[in-house]
């Protein structure tokens, strides 16, 4: 696993999300992870979209439009502000999801109805979930972040029921990298985006496999998913040209998360070079 120099920490990773949530939200609306570009037509709206509805539809693949299956309880660990939470509950899903930053549980909530979905500011590694709670568990963009990888993995397939489904989306290493691309793109991207490590597709799925998850499914949408970096460098470049606020923040030696901005651009090279890869896995517990 790519690790980096420096160790990151919960308060680290919820400080990131909460100093850079206006940028964020502005940058990549609430949705804040990767889009989907399928026929490469999509806008960036509905790639981002794409991606949304292929989570739900893994969750269960007969799908939580029936009837006979409203209620079912799923966990989004490491929800954002909630887009994917809410497109879950809008299929009849009982959903709780969990950040460490307020500010993302805040913006979450405001689109709440009625308190659902619920969503808790809390670490993953010491959540208070009795096992066996959830149906399924999804976790898109967010076990990056964590540290002990593998009791990351153990706690997912704890919560979930026998015959559960995890639905996992991952920012990945590529097999072998250069060292030059550890060097000058993983590592640094690790370091600036609060990254515990980046693991191989390998390492994901041995980390699944020990956890006790028996792996149903495995893609690798990286061509699928890299235009996201250019989208972003773009509207980061625009930005910076028109918002004096956000120029002030770049500028500004005393904010340590402005390294942010170059982090785009290592991640748009680390695509092109194939350095850096994204991973699909749908997993089932055993009955």
């Amino acid at each position: 696993m790519i690790e980096p120099r420096s160790s990151t920490s919960p308060d680290a990773v919820a400080q990131h999300y909460d100093r850079l949530d206006s940028f964020y939200r502005d940058i990549w609306g609430e949705t804040v992870h990767h889009g989907l570009w399928v026929t490469g037509r999509e806008t960036p709206a509905e790639a981002a979209a794409g991606l949304t509805r292929r989570v739900v539809d893994a969750v269960s693949p007969v799908g939580l439009r029936r009837p006979s299956v409203r209620g079912i309880q799923v966990c989004d660990v490491g929800c954002g502000y909630g887009a994917i939470s809410h497109a879950l509950a809008e299929t009849g899903a009982e959903v709780t999801g969990l950040t460490l930053s307020e500010a993302q549980a805040e913006v979450a909530r405001s689109r709440s109805v009625d308190g659902s979905p619920q969503f808790l500011v809390q670490d993953w590694l010491d959540n208070d979930f009795a096992s066996a709670s959830f149906d399924a568990v999804v976790a898109v963009e967010s076990t990056t972040h964590m540290p002990e990888r593998q009791r990351v993995f153990d706690e997912l397939a704890r919560v979930l029921k026998p015959g559960g489904r995890l639905v996992l989306c991952v920012w990945m290493a590529s097999e072998s990298p250069a060292r030059w691309q550890v060097r000058h793109l993983l590592e640094p991207i690790c370091r600036e985006g609060r990254l515990a490590g980046l693991g191989s597709a390998t390492e994901n799925r041995e980390w699944i496999s020990r956890a006790g998850l028996v792996v149903e499914a495995e893609e690798d949408w990286s061509p699928q998913v890299a235009r996201t970096w250019t989208v972003v460098a773009r509207r980061v470049a625009t930005r910076l040209v028109s918002d004096r606020r956000l120029r002030r923040f770049i500028l500004d030696a005393s904010e340590g998360d402005r390294v942010f901005a170059l982090t785009v651009a290592r991640l748009r090279l680390a695509f092109a070079v194939g350095a850096m890869r994204y991973g699909f896995f749908v997993a089932r517990k055993q009955k």
